[in-house]
Formats: C-alpha cells, sequence, structure tokens
C-alpha cells in the first residue's frame, strides 16, 4: 500500500531559527509518538527566487527570513486522518498563539499527496526510538 505524505512550506525570520526547532521537535515527537512513520524539518540552503514561480514567492519570502521545507509521512491516507484528528485535540495545540508563533501561519502552505513512486532505502522507527531499514 502506498504511504501519504503531508507536505509544508512557510516562511520562518532567521533570528526564530532556534524557536522554530524547539517547537518543530516537540511537534514532531508528538506525531511520532501518535503513529506518524517519519517527521521532517527543512532549512532553505539552495532557494533562488523563480523568475514565474518558487518557493521564495510562494511566500512572500522578506529579507530576514528563510524558507521551511516540511514533511510528515503516513502509513495511508486513514492513518493520517486519524493522526491528525489525535494531534489537533492534543493538550499541546491549545498552548499555540499566532501572536508567539516563531513564524507567519497565514503565509504557509500545505497539503496530502499520495505517494506514487518512492526509491532508495526507507527506514522504521522501533519502539525503542532506532531505525531499521527495510532496504525498499
Amino acid at each position: 500500500m502506498a504511504r501519504y505524505v503531508d507536505g509544508f512550506v512557510l516562511a520562518v525570520p532567521k533570528a526564530n531559527l532556534d524557536a522554530y526547532k524547539k517547537m518543530a521537535r516537540s511537534f514532531g515527537k508528538l506525531w511520532m509518538k501518535l503513529g506518524a512513520l517519519e517527521y521532517v524539518e527543512c532549512w532553505a540552503d539552495d532557494v533562488k527566487s523563480g523568475k514565474l514561480t518558487s518557493f521564495p514567492q510562494s511566500v512572500m519570502l522578506k529579507d530576514d527570513e528563510e524558507v521551511v521545507f516540511s514533511y510528515i509521512v503516513y502509513k495511508s491516507r486513514k492513518d493520517r486522518d486519524r493522526i491528525n484528528k489525535l494531534v489537533m485535540s492534543d493538550p499541546m495545540m491549545e498552548q499555540m498563539d499566532p501572536s508567539t508563533n516563531p513564524f507567519d501561519g497565514k503565509r504557509m502552505f500545505f497539503g496530502g499527496f499520495k505517494e506514487i513512486v518512492s526509491l532508495g532505502t526507507t527506514s522504521k522507527v522501533t519502539a525503542a526510538g532506532s531505525a531499521v531499514s527495510d532496504g525498499a
């Protein structure tokens, strides 16, 4: 069965990188605890503005910001819907205050995607938290 992926793109002020990483680690642990297969946050390194479209243009990037690309992998869409419902009802979500977030949520975009091609090594995380490759 094909896996399911939620993808996110957002702008984070460079001065808020540490706060963003702290928040991302906390939420990542929650998603993983509730059953996500992978939780990945990526800070832009080689992302240029385009003529028509680009990651910087998509989030209306400001000079003091950087693009973050994130994704969460699930076993299936059904699993993703179940896990996200649990995340949204978790007490940690009640603590989220848009005025104190380390990023502007109004410029974030996201969506769910059906996996159609997957090449390379995949990993499964054991209950002890170590990664085990299944050599796909």
